[in-house]
């Protein structure tokens, strides 16, 4: 059976890329699309193993590599213009256009939806806000774009033949923007590369790309509050100096560190510290991995993961006083037991994953094709 997996963009080895890693896993012999492929060599060794990604013409951009959301109105266009029409079994990931490729009634199309188009959908307004669009000319011309993206989207939501969601929560979303059922598969993680550590240190740990929506803000104000507790951060983006200016001294800004960095810091926690309203949220898990337990708003994936009084506390508010009465709950708590922590996130290990999705797969191909060949 000849097999395409198609993904919207390869921008740096994060969480959807992992999915991709395990879909070349199991069919190997697929062959890859993506709107532009900026992975480095190693990374796309891992990705795509030997495979060399076929991308679009979005590609040869000079300025894809610097700033590749300018070209979002070109996303819907350019996923339409790879020819499919040989393969028999299309697996798109898509957290943006992926799902919408063409294919025709003898093609099975199954997809692992990440998230339906966050900007264009539940966070239209917070985007336009952010990006200083809400009024004028060049906010009318963006909101004129989204309107089109949403339709588009709706429309290539019927492209689909099977739905996976990679959470409950996008399961919802899923039903809600699309009309349409799905089966829930959490994504891999890597639970092995994250050991079990039992001496922690005195520090709680935060780490993600610094933008509006992972509200780490929220956490350094809260933190600030707290003198005798002290907070790193990992992570660099746009939102850094604004953060950092609103910080106490007992927050500590370490930037951007290797993978290997990363994970050290994260054994060594009191806690990791999670405010986003995340799809899944796979630090989460390779925090649990490490036997760290975790601190996290109470919506979206860690309301799924994150078991009160068992893997860590849950607050309800993104707000520094929330944050603030979480960590005095957690440290009037008895310790958690880092043993049980590594046990449970096992559950979430990329060997389940891709035990999962190929057995959705082959039954789902099974059900297809014998309704094809009758």
């Amino acid at each position: 059976m000849k097999t395409a997996i198609v993904h919207d963009w390869f921008a740096g080895y994060a969480g959807s890329e992992r999915v991709v890693e395990s879909l070349t896993n199991i069919w190997r012999d697929a062959d890859v699309f993506v709107l532009f492929n900026l992975l480095n060599e190693e990374e796309q060794r891992i990705v795509v193993k030997d495979k060399i990604p076929k991308t679009s013409f979005l590609q040869n951009r000079r300025s894809i590599r610097k700033n590749h959301r300018k070209y979002l109105p070109l996303f819907p266009y350019a996923i339409e213009q790879f020819d499919l029409s040989g393969y028999d079994l299309i697996i798109s990931s898509s957290h943006a256009v992926a799902k919408g490729v063409l294919t025709n009634a003898n093609q099975l199309h199954i997809n692992y939806c990440h998230t339906p188009i966050r900007y264009a959908w539940d966070l239209t307004h917070q985007y336009l806000r952010e990006s200083g669009l809400s009024h004028g000319i060049r906010g009318t011309i963006a909101k004129s774009i989204l309107h089109y993206l949403r339709m588009w989207d709706a429309a290539a939501s019927n492209r689909v033949d099977h739905f996976i969601a990679n959470s409950n929560y996008i399961a919802k979303r899923i039903k809600k923007i699309y009309g349409r059922d799905s089966t829930v598969i959490y994504p891999p993680v890597d639970t092995d590369k994250f050991k079990l550590e039992l001496n922690k240190e005195d520090y709680y740990l935060t780490a993600s790309r610094l933008v509006p929506y992972k509200r780490i803000d929220v956490i350094a104000e809260a933190f600030s509050k707290m003198s005798g507790k002290r907070l790193i951060i990992i992570g660099e983006g746009p939102e850094a100096e604004k953060i950092k200016l609103k910080s106490g001294a007992n927050v500590k800004f370490l930037g951007y560190q290797p993978r290997e960095k990363l994970r050290e810091y994260m054994q060594k926690a009191k806690a990791f510290v999670f405010a986003a309203e995340e799809d899944f949220g796979i630090m989460m898990i390779e925090a649990l991995s490490c036997g760290t337990p975790v601190i996290a708003f109470n919506k979206g994936g860690a309301s799924e993961t994150i078991i009160e009084n068992e893997t860590g506390v849950l607050f309800n508010r993104q707000s520094p006083e929330e944050i603030v009465e979480a960590v005095n709950k957690f440290e009037s708590r008895q310790s958690f037991n880092p043993v049980k922590l590594n046990e449970y996130a096992k559950q979430f290990d990329r060997k389940i994953f891709e035990e999962k999705i190929r057995a959705f797969v082959e039954d789902k191909c099974r059900e297809f094709f014998d309704k094809t060949d009758g």
